[in-house]
Parts: C-alpha cells; sequence; structure tokens
C-alpha cells in the first residue's frame, strides 16, 4: 500500500511517501516559508533531493505543488494521484476526543476544528490540508494521526491542574501533551534495541529540538509528559520559555503594558534560547557564541541543560528508577557537547555516559552511548513520525477493507 504522509507547519509541509509492502520510503520532501515570497520546496529521496523556489501562498497552493512533484517532476515515483492508496494527516491536538488515530470524517473535522484555539499554529493549516486532499482526491481514505493520543493514558494527579475543578471542566483544561508520535515511536525502538517487551521496561523519551519535550513510559505506558495544556508548558526550547512562575505574567501585563496576545507572542516566539542568548533558536549558533565566549550563549546553554536534568530527575522518581533513557530530534541526536553536560555527573544514579561514545558522529544511526556497565542506558534514536502515521494509516484503512 502507497501511503503519503502529510504534516503541516503553521509555515511548512513536510511529506513523505511511503510503500508499506516494504516500508521503503519513494518520496519525500518540505515544503519551506509557506506564504512567503521566499517560499521553495525540497523533493526527493535522500542523496537525490533537489530544492526549487517556488511561490506557495498558502497550504493548498503548497499542496499542489507537493502533487506535482510526486507526479510529474523528473524524479516522480507515481504518475498519478490515485496510485496513493491513503493519506494520514499528523494532527498537533486531538483533546479530549482521541487517545488513538482515526478514519477522517466529518464529526472528526468538526472536532478538530473545535480545538484549534488550543493549537492555533497547526491545527488550522492541517484541517486546509485534509480539505484540499478530500476535493483533489474524494474517495481516499485519510486518517488523523494526534500527537495528544499518546498522552491520554495520564492519571488524573498527572494531568489535572491545582485549579478550581469547574473551571478545568468547562474549559477542559488540563495536560495534553505533545509530540506523542515520536515519543511512542521512540520508546518501541529503544525496547527493540534492548531486546525486551516494551511491557518490562520503564523509559524515559527525550524530543530535543526547536520544540522540546520529556515523558514518562512505564510498562509502555505514558504517565508522565513535560508539556502540558499547551506545547508552551515544560522544557526550555529554542523560542518557547517553558514552565516558568505564572505570576510573571501578569506583572509583565501591567510594567510593559502588554496585551494577553503580545504576551503569548513573547513567551511562544520571542523567549527561550532566542530570549536568552540574543543570538538564535538554533542550538548550533548558540553553541558557537558560548565555545566563542558570549556570556549569555553560555548562560542559554546552561539553562537547556538544566531544564532537561530537572524533568530526568522529577521522571526517575515517578517511576522509581528507569531502564533505558532515550535521545531524539536535532539537539538530542546531534548534540554531544549538551549530552555530556546533561549526563555529568549521574553515576551513582546509574546513569553513566561513555565519552568515546557520546563524541562518535553517526548521524542519523540508532547508537548506544552508554558504558556497557550502566544499569540505565542511554541510548540516541532518530525519531520517525511519518513512519508511525504511516503504519497507523495502513492499520485503520486495512481494517475498512475487511
Amino acid at each position: 500500500m502507497k501511503i503519503l504522509v502529510i504534516n503541516a507547519g503553521s509555515s511548512s509541509l513536510k511529506y513523505q511517501l511511503i510503500d508499506t509492502e516494504n516500508n521503503k520510503m519513494l518520496a519525500k520532501g518540505l515544503c519551506e516559508r509557506v506564504g512567503s515570497k521566499d517560499s521553495y520546496i525540497k523533493h526527493g529521496a535522500d542523496k537525490d533531493e533537489r530544492i526549487f523556489a517556488q511561490y506557495m501562498a498558502d497550504h493548498e497552493e503548497a499542496l499542489a505543488v507537493v502533487f506535482d512533484a510526486l507526479c510529474h517532476s523528473e524524479r516522480s515515483t507515481i504518475h498519478s494521484i490515485n496510485e496513493i492508496d491513503a493519506i494520514g494527516h499528523r494532527i498537533v491536538h486531538g483533546g479530549n476526543y482521541f487517545d488513538s488515530s482515526v478514519l477522517i470524517t466529518p464529526d472528526v473535522i468538526k472536532k478538530i476544528e473545535s480545538l484549534c484555539t488550543l493549537a492555533p499554529l497547526h491545527n488550522p493549516p492541517a484541517l486546509k490540508c485534509i480539505n484540499v486532499c478530500q476535493s483533489m482526491a474524494p474517495d481516499m481514505p485519510q486518517v488523523a494521526v494526534f500527537d495528544t493520543s499518546f498522552f491520554q493514558s495520564l492519571p488524573p494527579s498527572a494531568y489535572m491542574y491545582p485549579l478550581p475543578y469547574e473551571l478545568c471542566e468547562k474549559h477542559q483544561i488540563r495536560k495534553y501533551g505533545a509530540h506523542g508520535t515520536s515519543h511512542r515511536y521512540i520508546a518501541q525502538r529503544c525496547a527493540a534495541l534492548m531486546e525486551q517487551p516494551i511491557e518490562d521496561l520503564k523509559i524515559i523519551t527525550c524530543h530535543l529540538g526547536n520544540g522540546c519535550s520529556i515523558s514518562a513510559v512505564d510498562h509502555g505506558i505514558a504517565v508522565d509528559t513535560s508539556m502540558g495544556f499547551t506545547p508552551l508548558d515544560g522544557l526550555m526550547m529554542g523560542t518557547r520559555c517553558g514552565a516558568i512562575d505564572p505570576a510573571i505574567i501578569p506583572f509583565l501585563e501591567e510594567a510593559e503594558d502588554l496585551t494577553p496576545p503580545q504576551i503569548n507572542e513573547l513567551m511562544n516566539k520571542k523567549s527561550g534560547l532566542l530570549g536568552v542568548s540574543g543570538i538564535s533558536n538554533d542550538m548550533r549558533d548558540v553553541r558557537k557564541g558560548a565555545e566563542e565566549g558570549n556570556e549569555r550563549a553560555v548562560l542559554a546553554y546552561e539553562m537547556y541543560a538544566h531544564s532537561i536534568r530537572k524533568y530526568l530527575g522529577q521522571y526517575l522518581v515517578e517511576m522509581a528508577g528507569c531502564d533505558a533513557i532515550v535521545l531524539t530530534a536535532g539537539v538530542g541526536e546531534n548534540c554531544d557537547r549538551m549530552r555530556r553536560i546533561v549526563f555529568a555527573g549521574l553515576q551513582p544514579l546509574g546513569i553513566i555516559l561513555d565519552q568515546e561514545k557520546n563524541r562518535r558522529d553517526y548521524h542519523g544511526k540508532e547508537r548506544f552511548i552508554s558504558r556497557d556497565d550502566s544499569p540505565v542506558k542511554i541510548i540516541v534514536i532518530p525519531t520517525n513520525e511519518e513512519f508511525m502515521i504511516a503504519q497507523d494509516t495502513l492499520s485503520i484503512v486495512s481494517n475498512l477493507k475487511k
């Protein structure tokens, strides 16, 4: 079965065409800066990737460009949209409605739409892509795979906030989490690499990129996660502040005469690594600044590591220990110095980093970076959300045909 996986961001659109018969990626690409005059598309597979300048006013135009690249470019792997069997969409927020992936129906669309206020940067473009796909291929099954569904298993003591209960009920205020598809994938791969059933393991999964989250997965079930009601909570991130004293918000509103939307933008887009360093939201740039002696870059680097260590400690206590810590995404996979700082001095907790393994550059490869005698294994696993979305889509569509 050929499945097209679509991941729509606020100004981007990632896609992969996957043949589930052999789990082969046939094509992939990225439409970047959608809505800007500088928009472009990267299309191809691995070393055959090419970049083309292409104006895309919105996600509707971006999808048209994607289908054209898939069917009519010199590197096309299909000749018609009709060769695609199903489409799987990454949906950031499923609220309390969805604890698993679902076939997209009018009712599902309505529920995703109602959650746009909780994921204003991601749910609206995802909806637009769903609608465009329906108009271009009305008979093709589409599946929604939710970032939040993995965390519907959290116990009330972990997902509730200590606010008046009636307000939480009225406004559906609770911890929803994010990056669930990534956490689910790397937890499953961790169990496979350790050659043990996931039901026998306690795993801390760390998705560390421009957006960051850490989750506690106890015997295959998510029991806590760092992102909360929105993806703003938890760890310090590229442009997001993460967890702060909530009293800072009304203080800044009054002291700086800021409106709630301005405060929201400040916390989501002007904080984190960018806000502290004054350099960039990109860890590579911040690391370079720190190595050159920029004090604010050094501070940002150390704060980022500190926030990770706090959540590692919290989840170690919550699960009464762990068997493995898994790292993924841009920083988790590629920044050896950050990993060294995060795991420094944790030998008494049974977490022993192998400095030589940590330094080796195995870009894009799964690997153990803990010492052989470390009771807790440290594993780098490149995430593959597209694979999970394709597998969920395959499962749901296959059941339709039974």
